[in-house]
């Protein structure tokens, strides 16, 4: 494991970070005993960074932190949790969810707490409620020690929310496939201008670059050093020197095992010449071969109509990734279910909610067509 500087902060991250949006699950529901156990090896192992979030797993996900932090846990590791800025009606709101978060994570502070979510419509509404006072309020308070924001639009807003406070760590989505998407690796270099530090979300996108079509394949192949797909997709991200930590949602004892395995380096590495061209040529590949290009975030959910959006995207492009041919048989299954895209009504909520602003209603439509 190696370590980095959060700028204009006192934390040092280990790089790779624990994020709490995928934890396991057993019968529908966190599995807590082995949440709890992979939390815990994973800060045993020098992971000292854990990110959450107030929706997470229904909202049992900062509790189930909560738990796994006792025990001296909590004094060994950087705590970022989310304020669900759609759950803010009122300046008042602010403080009172973030009150029922340190109670739920059994804490009297937030070393990073951020402003979910944020977009160029969301900004002009946290303005309203004049989030900049609530945020010094609680600084001044001591229930957070660090202010910051994650992030889902595009450059332009990046840039103005990046402006708009003194903060003190952004977290974006950036990937192979993201470098001219959401904020852009050239919003990731402005904020690095200007002292904030980067933190990474869906590194992986959504788990599609673990599991990579047979071209991606054998383009890593052919290069000299051998490395798995999921390592080369955290290496595209740790050698940038603004990012000080990459979250990884793991589920599995065997991907956290993996990971600690991949994070443990010596020092920040740098891409060569080559490494660069074959990223550029594994880009090319996987936009080639997919359509939706959702990362199963589950903003869009739950759908008033119970359409399983991202179920059914997450699902069609792995068809069309691992060569299978066709989704129909699958998708013959979400018909039986009555979660299939003829139930959409057009409704708009889904893409309202999108953070990869996806055409999803089009997309419902073409898939439906193509397999039903």
């Amino acid at each position: 494991m190696f370590y980095t500087n959060f700028p204009n902060t006192d934390i040092k991250s280990s790089m790779l970070g624990f994020g709490c949006m995928r934890l396991p699950v057993k019968d529908g529901k966190i599995d807590e005993a082995e949440a709890i156990r992979m939390i815990r090896h994973a800060i045993d192992s020098g992971v000292n960074y854990i990110d959450t979030a107030y929706p997470y797993h229904g909202g049992e996900s900062e509790i189930i932190v909560g738990k796994a932090l006792q025990d001296g846990y909590r004094e060994k590791v950087t705590l970022a949790t989310k304020l669900p800025c759609w759950n803010v009606h009122k300046h008042e709101d602010m403080m009172a969810i973030l009150d029922e978060q340190l109670q739920k994570l059994q804490t009297d502070h937030m070393d990073f707490y951020l402003m979910h979510a944020m977009n160029a419509q969301r900004l002009e509404e946290m303005q309203q409620y004049d989030y900049k006072s609530f945020l010094d309020e609680a600084l001044a308070q001591g229930k957070i020690r660090y202010p910051a924001f994650s992030f889902h639009d595009g450059y332009d807003a990046f840039m103005k929310i990046l402006n708009d406070y003194d903060w003190k760590m952004c977290q974006v989505q950036m990937n192979i496939l993201d470098d001219e998407n959401q904020c852009t690796l050239e919003g990731i270099r402005q904020a690095g201008k200007k002292g904030v530090g980067v933190v990474i979300m869906e590194p992986l996108r959504g788990g599609l670059m673990a599991n990579p079509p047979k071209a991606v394949v054998e383009a890593y192949a052919q290069f000299e050093a051998k490395r798995s797909p999921v390592e080369w997709a955290f290496r595209y991200l740790y050698t940038m020197p603004e990012v000080k930590c990459i979250l990884s949602g793991m589920s599995t004892w065997e991907q956290l095992v993996d990971n600690l395995n991949i994070f443990d380096l010596e020092k920040q590495p740098e891409l060569s010449d080559e490494e660069k061209a074959l990223y550029g040529k594994v880009k090319e590949t996987y936009i080639s071969l997919t359509k939706t290009r959702c990362t199963g975030c589950r903003y869009c959910q739950p759908c008033p109509m119970g359409v399983a959006i991202p179920h059914i995207f997450q699902n069609y492009d792995t068809s069309l990734l691992r060569a299978q041919g066709s989704y129909k048989a699958g998708y013959a299954k979400v018909i039986a279910d009555e979660h299939d895209a003829s139930r959409c009504v057009q409704c708009g909520q889904c893409e309202a909610a999108c953070p990869q602003h996806l055409p999803i209603i089009q997309y419902l439509q073409e898939i439906h067509e193509e397999c039903k």
